[in-house]
């Protein structure tokens, strides 16, 4: 349905799941663009449209914003004509967690033109949709080694959104990109934003690193309470650091390299480890607080009385005790699998 901002059309009827929350829902920009090594941005962006249901709530209007030339779209050629060309479009979307929970995804090429436009739009559609929190996703090139966590460093306007994070202390001058002209301009407004960048190996800049994707993913759930697929990345990241650790062995140089980083990585976190005792660090699950552990006993409890006043029927299991108590409370505080644990550090 067309409306009088030329930027974008809204979709009619728009998807009715956004009044479900009376907080609003969180909405999320995974922009593709400069600031996205290791394709980590495109990753998550692909992953969540893929694996999740979803439902368009705006399209953006691509002649305002794209310039072809410097993003030419593949065209195929068959039996002397043009049968397909390539879709560029950035789309405002709905999805639903594996909870069921709604939230608003950004996704799509980083506009070309018009950014100020554009992030007035976005923000005015966050502000129209009662978006109570926005999430920008970046990945940057650093000096840090593939055998250790993937950094998230975050920065935002809000006590709620940065609190026990990994942060950035200090001045530092980047690029500008789009996500960051939309931050600005919902910071102006007075409404929550901050930014999650995660921290991709040099090297492998140019290559998809899917574990920055994962660790980008695992910020999203840990600030705005969602529940997102992670374990379907885990056979490609198993793959790809497979790849990595044989290169590393097979050349000596590489081992070199890569052991230099790690002792510098190493000595940046015990740091910074030192000076915020109380942050979430890499790779560390963060510890559940008193109160939500008193919750979650009181809903267990809750649920055995449930299950004790119904007879069972066939086929049906009763609460997991034994092994498949263990198991489901592996599946709860869920490990990365891809990280090595202490053990298998000695």
């Amino acid at each position: 349905m067309p409306t009088n901002n030329r930027m974008y059309e809204l979709e009619y009827p728009s998807p009715s799941s956004l009044g479900e929350s009376p907080e609003g829902p969180t909405l999320v920009v995974a922009l593709q663009g400069y600031a996205d090594a290791g394709h980590a941005v495109e990753g998550v962006s692909n992953h969540l449209n893929a694996a999740l249901e979803t439902r368009t709530l705006a399209t953006f209007n691509n002649d305002e914003l794209i310039d072809y030339r410097s993003r030419r779209p593949a065209v195929t050629l068959a039996n002397h004509t043009v049968a397909d060309v390539e879709e560029i479009g950035i789309e405002l979307r709905v999805v639903r967690d594996t909870k069921d929970m709604p939230f608003l995804l950004l996704s799509g090429p980083e506009p070309d033109l018009r950014w100020e436009a554009f992030s007035k739009s976005v923000a005015d559609l966050a502000v129209q949709f009662g978006v109570q929190q926005t999430l920008c996703l970046y990945a940057a090139p650093v000096a840090a080694p593939h055998t250790r966590p993937v950094v998230v460093s975050t920065h935002g306007n809000d006590e709620s959104l940065v609190k026990d994070k990994y942060l950035f202390d200090g001045i530092i001058t980047v690029p500008g990109a789009a996500s960051i002209m939309i931050e600005r301009e919902l910071d102006k407004r007075g409404e929550k934003v901050a930014g999650f960048t995660a921290h991709v190996p040099h090297y492998i800049a140019n290559s998809p690193y899917p574990m920055a994707a994962f660790q980008l993913m695992q910020a999203l759930e840990d600030t705005a309470n969602l529940q997102l697929p992670l374990r379907a990345l885990e056979q490609e990241i198993t793959s790809v650091q497979r790849q990595l650790a044989e290169q590393t062995a097979a050349s000596k140089e590489i081992a070199q390299v890569v052991s230099a980083l790690e002792q510098h990585y190493d000595r940046e976190v015990e740091e910074y480890r030192r000076n915020n005792p109380n942050a979430k660090m890499p790779g560390e699950a963060q510890v559940p607080s008193g109160d939500e552990i008193s919750e979650a006993f009181e809903n267990y409890l809750t649920a055995i009385e449930d299950q004790q006043s119904r007879p069972l029927v066939d086929g049906q299991r009763g609460l997991p005790f034994g092994d498949d108590l263990s198991q489901a409370l592996q599946d709860f505080y869920y490990i990365d699998p891809a990280q090595p644990t202490d053990e298998e550090d000695e």
